[in-house]
């Protein structure tokens, strides 16, 4: 039986250009069970992220999705155009909530490339720095964060 190659996935370090922008095409609407799922797996049990009753008598007068979800799902929107052959990531920053995620709310993102070094320990390899902006279907914005991904060379 022959084994299959690999489809490729995601970009090489020399593929990325310092100020180029991705408008990642992968969007999520958020649903209830997405919301409630996650804060059961990461016993995240506060109620203004699953008691209706609590959540209309809070500042937004609803239910607020967790914002660890938003975040992760967000990274996850960016994987086929920035980390999709990634050897690591390798840091977070500057993580900021700049909005509000409610059960119904559709995310989309895109990602400017920041800074581009070659590695100082492997020459088969580099570092990107990326800014990542999401949105909601209003395009107002919800999150920011940066972040640095170890990427491999093609042609080394």
């Amino acid at each position: 039986m022959n084994k299959k190659e690999a489809v490729p996935f995601g970009r090489y370090f020399e593929d990325f250009q310092v100020g180029a922008i991705y408008h990642h095409r992968i969007r999520k609407t958020i649903t209830e069970s997405d919301n409630n799922l996650f804060c059961l797996i990461t016993m995240n049990h506060h109620p203004a992220h699953l008691d209706l009753e609590y959540a209309q008598d809070s500042q937004h007068g609803n239910i607020l999705v967790v914002g660890t979800l938003i975040f992760s799902l967000v990274v996850g929107l960016t994987v086929a155009d920035i980390s999709g052959r990634a050897i690591a990531n390798l840091m977070y920053e500057n993580i900021n909530h700049d909005g509000p995620v409610f059960i119904g709310d559709t995310i989309h993102a895109n990602t400017e490339i920041i800074e581009i070094n070659n590695s100082r320990t492997k020459n088969d390899r580099g570092i990107i720095k990326v800014k990542t902006c999401a949105y909601n279907q209003d395009d107002k914005l919800i999150l920011t964060f940066s972040r640095k991904v170890l990427v491999p060379k093609q042609n080394v």
